[in-house]
This record gives structure tokens, sequence and C-alpha cells, in this order.
């Protein structure tokens, strides 16, 4: 008796396996999506202000040549849409999370902004500078 392939040459059961374990597969994301979407709901607002605000300063860091490999990482296109990012959520988080919280993310996006500046070739007047619009001049 002759085998019938689909047009992959596989049988008709094991595209069956297939489809079963792809569709395993997406019931189990699935249930980690949505095991994820409640967690989050859990998470206090302060949390993920800050969380977001030092992924953003992280990442600034690394295009503006603070990190491993400067020669290779550094964008300081890229790093001026990050710091206006940052400053722009800090300013405005400022006031919903506490003074302690607020403070070292100031520190640590004033850090990024000077190292910017030193990094550029041409720098940008005082006062307009990547976030600058937000937190003021930088010096």
């Amino acid at each position: 008796m002759d085998t019938i392939r689909d047009r992959d040459g596989d049988t008709g059961d094991t595209a069956a396996a297939q489809d079963a374990d792809r569709r395993a597969r997406w019931e189990e994301q699935e249930r980690a999506a949505a095991s994820a979407t409640r967690d989050i709901a859990d998470v206090p607002a302060v949390e993920v202000i800050t969380t977001t605000a030092v992924h953003l300063l992280s990442a600034a860091a690394v295009k503006v040549g603070l990190a491993d490999d400067p020669a290779t990482q550094t964008d300081l296109d890229e790093a001026r849409k990050l710091i206006n990012a940052l400053a722009g959520l800090i300013t405005a988080g400022a006031p919903e999370i506490s003074d302690m919280h607020a403070r070292s993310l100031r520190d640590g996006l004033r850090s990024v902004q000077l190292a910017f500046r030193e990094a550029s070739v041409i720098p940008d007047p005082i006062g307009q500078g990547p976030g600058e619009k937000w937190t003021g001049p930088v010096n």
C-alpha cells in the first residue's frame, strides 16, 4: 500500500504530530503570556518607572561609549534618542516617585548627558544637548 505524503514529503501522521507539537507550544506561550500579564498587575508603578529608566540609562551609557567596547558600541545618534526619552521619563515621573528614586535617576541622567557632550566631536550649545529641553543646561 502506498503512503500519501504532503508536499514536504511528510506522511500524514508526521504532519499531524508536528501540528500537535505546534499547537502545544502555542498553548504554552499563551499561558506564559497570560501569567506575565497577571504578574505586571501586581508590580507597583514606581518599580515600573524606575526599571524603565534604568534600562534607558544603561542603553544610553553603552551608546555614549561607557561600555566594554566603545569603538564598536558608540552611536551618538542613538544615544541622543535614549537620553531624550530618559530625561522626559524622569522629569514626568519624578513627582510620582519618591525623591530617593528620582535623585539617583537624575544623577545617572546627568552622567550620560556629560558623557555625550564629551564624546561629541561638535558639542551642542549649552542647553541644547540631549535631554536639556527637560532638565535645563548641564555643565
